[in-house]
């Protein structure tokens, strides 16, 4: 999965980088467009100086208060789970007070791997045998597995080619 997920960062890196060219390359075909036309092109605009900070700057600036919010509040909670203390370590008089939260972020790749039994008959009668179908679709790899190796396949040619 890390080989998948660097091809395909590379991968966007690179489109990124290819999208940039196309979009200056199509503003110049535009501005010879446009001069073609007698009209201007885009005009070059330079960034303006900034002038030095004057003494009554310091005077008008009021500090914000910095706010940190919980990253925590914007995570989607899959499952919640109780861990409970042992109440042999706990002293006679103990009481509960409520819960303190703990998130834990993960991700799970898990596999899906089916074993179809499929019944099988023999006729004496006709010498045949007689088996049951596949549902339709099924085949050695699923179609998620599949996806995933056109991607990693299609990934390399470009890398490579």
């Amino acid at each position: 999965m890390r080989f998948i997920v660097e091809l395909l960062l590379n991968l966007i890196e690179e489109l990124k980088g290819e999208v940039k060219e196309l979009r200056e390359e199509n503003q110049k075909l535009r501005d010879e467009n446009n001069r073609l036309k007698g009209e201007q092109g885009k005009p070059e605009i330079k960034a303006k100086r900034s002038s030095p900070k004057h003494s009554s700057e310091k005077e008008r600036y009021i500090p914000k208060e910095h706010k940190k919010s919980s990253k925590n509040a914007k995570i989607k909670i899959d499952r919640e789970e109780i861990i409970e203390y042992p109440k042999e370590n706990l002293p006679a008089d103990a009481e509960f007070k409520g819960y303190q939260e703990v998130v834990i972020q993960d991700i799970i790749l898990k596999t899906d791997n089916v074993l179809y039994r499929k019944e099988k008959y023999y006729s004496a009668t006709t010498g045949k045998t007689y088996t049951a179908e596949l549902p339709v679709g099924a085949s050695h790899f699923g179609a998620e597995y599949k996806y995933l190796w056109m991607i990693q396949s299609d990934i390399k040619y470009k890398c490579l080619g």
